[in-house]
């Protein structure tokens, strides 16, 4: 029993032990919270897992003890954790979130009242705390050391309403801040209620002088020493005058150095003896300053034209106007003397002028331009400006540069030989409006331009009663804008190719030289890729190679200038489906065509023609004749086999045998039957005997036409292409036709049957035979 006993205290003692060692393997203490530059201390139980080591959020820090101080933390919120060395698991960590106590606090003890000085009725505090914006903090507001609530808030300001009590001795403030983990008090702050009223604005009036602003004001605490201050501003910045005012003293102040004819705004502010806060500053009051007569600069000045034929110079005399803000009424008028004669004296005719330009003539002496200036008919300013006479030997200016930068045109150049007193640089840009300044340098700098805009500008030397010649630079633009506006045009478009142009048109006379121009263009596709191209300034046009034939291509050009770039609209052309290679072998070959066809066409026309007017032979306009068989191996072989003659050509008339010459004479065999007759066979002939071979010889018989009874049968072959001769023989029996023996046949042979030819001719051409 006892050793069962045993056992079991043994078996469970382990698991005891190590649920004792869990709940050490850990961190303390658990997420805190401190005050931002305390120091805090946390431990790690280890539960025996050898050496460890910490880190503050991932970062090491160099220390392996299981207590951690951590001194003077900053941190806003960190993780600490603890590390085992062998293992390298983390046994545990926490996290430490710091505060801050509020700081900076300010109060001033004023009334709402801000027209008339009374007792305080409000009381505000004011102060800093740094923390998350998005905690929820509280603020109490706790006044003296009995640390008495006086306002509670969620904001850094609080106001307390009506008059608090013990006022008259020192003021112990202290704001507290409380969220739902921690709660923290700021440093007490001792204030003195004369260091914390605040006065009310004082009372102000300004007066204007031609000269210079006189600043009054009244004020309340009127048996308190205190400090004021005057601002004023004519536009800006501002300017601030302070001055001290004793017990019984209100305040007053002369601003001086004033420009005429302009309006000053001034407002002034009271405070008690520092440190008390100053009071809000009073209601503006804007004057308008007076005429100063020695302020006025009408700054005189002219341009003189080129001389006439007869010697008469046009001047344009010009000054600054008179501001319009300046009351009253302003005339002018000039008096142009000769230059000898003003420096002796004298009356010369006057000429009423606007109010800030005039135009007179003189001649081509040298003359002095008198400027009067009246205010309300009272003369005020006089004024005069030197006017050359032509030809005289007067210094001027040399090398004059310009140069723009941002708008502003800078003027070098090179002073005269003798001494001057000054330079007069005017500029215009249209040769009406007319600019001028006064300096004393060899530089100057033209402000206030037209944007690109060129302008002339002139500097003349100044003497003391003289001055000398201007000499103009060249014209210079106050800034150089883009290359101008781009306008695209399609040429010509082929299979592969397209012939573009452009034009580039400012409306700006100062545009920058284009550099270059870069053509973009793809398919009509969003998903293709622009492809470019680059022409120089001076082409305009260029063709886009390697396109698609049919397709749909979209371009645009963008101009290059030194000063910027413009681009043009986008615009859209497509390829032919054939290029101009295949149209025109296609036009060259059709032309071929066209041709042969008409010259073929042209032949069998011709032959048509000539085949339709061949005379036909007519058969009515034959002889007939017999032919002596033993003439058959000559005549009809030589007439038949001849083959420079058509069988169907050589044809003669019983008429034409006997004009016709003798064959003797053209070396043809003497028979003249031998050129007029066809064989014919004669049935009964062919039936009777052999002749005598002399009696053959001699010539046959001629016979006359047949009948047109006659039987008519091929004398040629019938596949003969062109014999239109037919033999003709008697339609009367054969077999019962008389013997016709030639005369000169002394026997007859009836036994033998000698065929005898027949020569038919035909009179193919001349009709009138044919009877």
């Amino acid at each position: 029993m006892h050793l069962f006993l045993a056992l079991c205290i043994l078996a469970v003692n382990p698991s005891i032990c190590k649920g004792k060692d869990e709940k050490k393997c850990d961190v303390v203490p658990k997420n805190n919270y401190i005050e931002v530059g305390s120091d805090i201390n946390i431990t790690c139980l280890t539960c025996s897992h050898g050496e460890i080591y910490w880190t503050l959020d991932t970062s090491r820090l160099n220390s392996s003890h299981t207590v951690l101080s951590l001194r003077n933390f900053t941190h806003q919120s960190a993780t600490v954790q603890c590390h085992s060395t062998d293992s390298q698991q983390v046994i545990g960590g926490t996290t430490i979130n710091t505060y801050s106590k509020p700081c900076n606090i300010s109060c001033i003890w004023h009334q709402l009242d801000q027209k008339t000085e009374s007792q305080p009725d409000q009381f505000t505090c004011k102060w800093d705390h740094q923390i998350d914006p998005k905690l929820d903090v509280n603020y109490t507001v706790l006044h003296s050391s009995a640390q008495r609530e006086i306002c509670k808030t969620r904001q850094t300001t609080c106001t307390v309403e009506g008059v608090i009590t013990n006022m008259l001795s020192d003021i112990i403030i202290t704001v507290r801040a409380k969220t739902a983990d921690w709660e923290v008090d700021s440093d007490t702050r001792e204030f003195q209620p004369a260091h914390i009223r605040k006065m009310i604005p004082p009372h102000l009036i300004v007066t204007s002088f031609a000269d210079h602003l006189l600043v009054e004001w009244k004020r309340e605490l009127i048996k308190k020493k205190c400090r004021c201050e005057v601002k004023y501003n004519e536009l800006f910045p501002q300017t601030k005058l302070n001055k001290a005012l004793n017990r019984e003293q209100h305040g007053n102040m002369t601003i001086e150095h004033v420009e005429s004819c302009s309006h000053y705004t001034v407002s002034v502010r009271c405070a008690l003896l520092e440190p008390a806060p100053w009071s809000d500053w009073s209601q503006e009051k804007t004057v308008l300053t007076k005429l100063n007569k020695n302020h006025v600069r009408l700054r005189l000045w002219r341009k003189v034209a080129e001389p006439q034929k007869n010697g008469v110079r046009k001047v344009h005399a010009m000054w600054k106007e008179i501001p319009s803000t300046c009351r009253g009424t302003f005339t002018y008028t000039i008096e142009p003397t000769l230059y000898k004669e003003a420096m002796m004296g004298g009356n010369y005719t006057e000429t009423l002028c606007g109010e800030s330009g005039c135009d007179v003539e003189v001649n081509q002496d040298a003359h002095r331009i008198n400027l009067n200036m009246f205010h309300n008919e009272t003369l005020l300013v006089v004024n005069a400006v030197h006017v050359p006479a032509i030809g005289e030997s007067l210094p001027q200016v040399t090398d004059i540069q310009t140069s723009a930068l941002e708008g502003v045109i800078l003027v070098t150049w090179k002073a005269p030989i003798q001494p001057v007193s000054g330079y007069m640089i005017d500029w215009t840009h249209d040769g009406n409006q007319y600019n001028w300044k006064e300096t004393n340098y060899t530089n100057a700098t033209l402000s206030g331009l037209l944007d690109k805009k060129p302008y002339n500008v002139t500097v003349t030397p100044l003497f003391v009663d003289k001055t000398g010649h201007g000499t103009q630079a060249l014209q210079i633009c106050s800034r150089v804008g883009g290359p101008g506006n781009v306008t695209i045009h399609i040429n010509k478009t082929n299979a592969k190719n397209a012939l573009v142009s452009w034009d580039v048109k400012s409306q700006e006379e100062c545009s920058g030289d284009v550099v270059k121009y870069i053509v973009f263009y793809r398919k009509l596709d969003r998903l293709e890729l622009w492809l470019n191209v680059t022409v120089i300034g001076t082409e305009q046009s260029i063709s886009l190679e390697d396109l698609l034939p049919d397709t749909q291509y979209e371009f645009y050009v963008k101009a290059t200038a030194a000063t910027g770039t413009t681009k043009s609209t986008e615009m859209f052309f497509k390829t032919k489906r054939f290029g101009r290679w295949f149209i025109t072998t296609l036009v060259v070959c059709g032309g071929v065509v066209i041709i042969l066809v008409l010259s073929l066409g042209l032949g069998c026309a011709i032959s048509w023609k000539k085949f339709r007017e061949k005379p036909v032979p007519n058969p009515g306009c034959s002889s007939l004749a017999l032919w002596s068989p033993s003439e058959e191996g000559t005549g009809s072989i030589w007439q038949f086999n001849n083959p420079s003659e058509s069988i169907c050509d050589r044809v003669y008339t019983e008429e034409s045998q006997k004009t016709s010459t003798s064959p003797l004479g053209s070396g043809l065999n003497p028979n003249p039957a031998f050129y007029q007759t066809d064989e014919y066979i004669d049935p009964d002939m062919a039936s009777a005997p052999e002749t005598d071979p002399e009696e053959r010889l001699k010539p046959a018989k001629t016979q006359h036409r047949s009948s047109p009874n006659d039987s008519i049968e091929p004398l040629l072959p019938e596949n003969s292409p062109c014999s239109p001769y037919r033999s003709q023989t008697s339609v009367e029996n054969p077999g019962k036709r008389p013997n016709k023996q030639n005369k000169h046949s002394p026997v007859k042979q009836p036994d033998r049957k000698t065929p005898v030819m027949v020569y038919v001719t035909l009179d193919m051409f001349e009709q009138n035979q044919c009877k």
